[in-house]
């Protein structure tokens, strides 16, 4: 898939979050980007072997630990990553799905949330 269709797909599956994590995602000024894949450097601050093992990457600093010094920094970014997301999902309907779950996932990052409690929450 180009990196066209593969952005009308993420602009799809974001128009089709929950109305809750849409609105964090505005009212927090979170954009969400594509990249064709992470860079080696991600891979090893997340501590992930795999080239293909991630599918998206939250990049800025939790809500929870902002103060107002911060309140002119760059927004916060959600990276979803093409590559990894096509060969683990070729069915359109299961790739909108885990890019809804990779966002949210990502977005529960901004809020301080752990590995172990997106595992307890289902989005791991």
């Amino acid at each position: 898939m180009n990196r066209k269709t593969f952005e009308q797909v993420v602009r799809e599956a974001l128009d089709g979050l929950p109305e809750e994590i849409a609105q964090y995602l505005e009212d927090h000024n979170v954009s969400v980007v594509v990249q064709d894949r992470p860079s080696r450097e991600q891979l090893e601050d997340e501590g992930i072997d795999d080239p293909m093992g991630l599918y998206g990457l939250y990049e800025g600093t939790p809500f929870t630990e902002r103060s107002l010094l911060e309140s002119g920094s760059l927004p916060d970014r959600i990276t979803v990553y093409q590559r990894p997301l096509e060969l683990d999902f070729p069915d359109r309907g299961e790739l909108i799905h885990e890019i809804q779950v990779t966002v949210a996932h990502e977005l529960a990052h901004a809020f301080g949330i752990d590995e172990e409690r997106l595992a307890e929450l289902g989005l791991e």
